[in-house]
């Protein structure tokens, strides 16, 4: 404990190691500002910290498999499927241990380490348009964005030039090109539906999937390309795929401008006010429980959505009886995610003389084409959704039967199998006030911390839209000609895409929303959140690109402030 002075005042209060903490923590120290960044779990090295990231299915006792008892640990999480086996167990929270309640059905994916769920993300990496940020001002939903896309779009340049983003550019005005570097390679069986949806549609495009993977002859420090082992769950040691212990933290350190610290749960904001402002962070160690204060001109809410907005709910003062920043009383509400697993799958006739190379760690990506703003693609529901999939040859496993054995098994277990191909859709969520998040007071966790009450669900909107999703999926690989397509709408609840988005929305107006143009709180204008609470509405596309975004762009409007001494 000696190692950290609390009486020291840092420029700035990173709060979270994820995709937006690594961000904010990189852009911070290297514009010179002695930063701070508080991690509540363990600390996890590159490299060093990922236990299973050669392990072979054979080298776990039961393949992989957890017991009934180790499963009981995560049981919420195990309920979406996710997050059951022993190969990445150790990135996600023990739900005993971690407990939140549900008014409704919300399911909460986290990982408290360095690093957080940066080392577990899809990786799919999609810029926003002005078709998304104007579109709560033109259909009076909501509030309007405060801002469009050519605030932004450098900051998608500096991101994308620095993680690397594999990918094809496309061209179309909702979905706007990056700077990539080569996408990864459709199969056969992908290519020929690229082709049949061009030949069927006019405004449907089958992509390669945009991913923060390495890929090209570009070098990028500490770094190589990605290999095709598709075990990036587990944490990657080539530093293939963006993630924050491998990039952006490592670039922070190299300034000499941070220091991390791990097992520090942030339990409120300190507010001053007579300075109006700020002043630090009230901090208990997850380990000895001690409670401790830190200082800083400015704190950057990183903690992840929910976390973020906990924290700033929880940070009550005369000045805010209801949380840090809620004159509007917003706070806790308009929360999204994403609603998927809707699609359709199929089987594919002939290319039986044909495979592919490595395990490819991506997907096929058909943008969104309803909604548009024309009259042809408009639909009875507002927004829209894209698709994601992949097609692939299954394995021997399709010959084990009953009568499958000896020499027959053993030659149809090196033949591959059919081909297959299928696609799930993720839609946007409309930002309705209703949906909630807030504390509750008389249930507290072991630090003595009120514990987080989920009160959100998909209403008609979104039940219409994903009706449309099933049908155009299966439309779509039936047009291809393909076999056996068969559509599907399993059960998706909130939290189960991982794309928690609102709590503390952006906004022009300080009487119906949280924060500012530059992510700053309206009436606290040194507390800076830049990570999926700040959303004002909730795109088709993956969030996580624009996290980054906002995050360098907001770190760099801090750091501005504090060499003029506004802070």
């Amino acid at each position: 404990m000696s190692e950290f002075n609390n009486e020291e005042v840092y420029d700035a209060i990173v709060i979270g190691t994820g995709i937006s903490g690594g961000w904010a923590a990189k852009e911070l120290c290297e514009q010179g500002l002695k930063t701070l960044v508080l991690e509540r779990g363990r600390n996890v090295e590159h490299i060093k910290d990922y236990p299973t990231m050669n392990k072979e299915p054979w080298d776990f006792k039961y393949r992989g498999l957890l017991s009934r008892e180790e499963r009981k640990r995560q049981e919420k999480q195990d309920r979406t499927g996710y997050v059951i086996r022993e190969d990445s167990k150790h990135w996600f929270v023990d739900d005993i241990k971690h407990p939140y309640n549900e008014d409704k059905r919300f399911d909460w994916i986290r990982g408290y380490h360095v690093g957080g769920r940066s080392i577990t993300w899809g990786r799919q990496t999609l810029r926003l348009s002005d078709l998304d940020f104007e579109a709560n001002k033109k259909e009076g939903i909501a509030v309007d964005w405060p801002i469009r896309y050519n605030d932004i779009s450098p900051w998608y340049d500096k991101v994308e030039s620095f993680i690397g983003v594999c990918g094809e550019k496309l061209g179309l005005p909702h979905l706007p090109d990056g700077i990539f570097t080569p996408p990864m390679e459709l199969n056969c069986v992908e290519q020929e539906f690229r082709n049949k949806i061009s030949e069927q549609y006019d405004n449907r495009h089958l992509i390669m999937g945009r991913f923060a993977h390495l890929t090209g002859d570009i070098e990028r420090e500490g770094r190589v390309n990605c290999q095709y082992r598709n075990k990036c769950i587990r944490g990657c040691m080539f530093g293939g795929y963006f993630s924050s212990n491998a990039s952006t933290l490592p670039a922070a350190k190299k300034t000499g401008n941070m220091t991390l610290r791990p097992h520090s749960i942030v339990n409120k904001i300190i507010y001053d006010d007579t300075k109006q402002l700020a002043t630090g962070v009230e901090v208990i160690d997850a380990e000895t429980h001690e409670t401790l204060h830190f200082k800083a001109k400015v704190i950057f809410c990183c903690a992840s959505a929910m976390a973020s907005t906990a924290i700033l709910l929880h940070s009550t003062s005369e000045r805010f009886p209801n949380g840090l920043g809620n004159d509007s009383g917003e706070l806790g509400h308009n929360l999204m995610d994403h609603h998927f697993r809707v699609g359709a799958t199929a089987t594919v006739d002939g290319f039986d003389d044909k495979y592919y190379k490595g395990h490819r760690p991506t997907s096929f990506h058909i943008p969104r084409f309803r909604n548009l703003g024309d009259e042809a693609t408009k639909q009875n529901y507002l927004r829209g959704f894209g698709f994601q999939g992949s097609a692939s040859r299954t394995n021997w496993q399709n010959g084990i039967k009953e009568l499958s054995y000896g020499k027959a098994l053993k030659e149809q277990m090196f033949k591959p199998g059919p081909w297959q191909i299928g696609m799930t859709g993720f839609g946007e969520c409309l930002p309705y006030h209703e949906n909630r998040m807030y504390l509750n007071y008389d249930k507290r966790d072991e630090w003595g911390i009120p514990t987080i009450t989920f009160d959100c669900e998909f209403k008609e909107n979104e039940m219409k839209m994903r009706e449309d999703m099933e049908s155009e999926a299966f439309n779509m690989l039936k047009k291809a000609g393909f076999k056996n397509v068969k559509g599907y709408n399993a059960p998706s609840f909130p939290g189960h895409a991982i794309h928690e988005m609102g709590t503390a929305r952006m906004g022009r107006d300080p009487k119906t929303s949280v924060l500012n143009k530059h992510n700053q709180i309206h009436a606290v204008p040194n507390v800076y959140v830049t990570d999926g609470a700040c959303m004002t509405s909730s795109p088709y596309q993956n969030p996580s690109l624009t996290y980054m975004a906002l995050s360098a762009r907001a770190a760099n409007h801090a750091a501005e402030q504090i060499k003029s001494k506004t802070f």
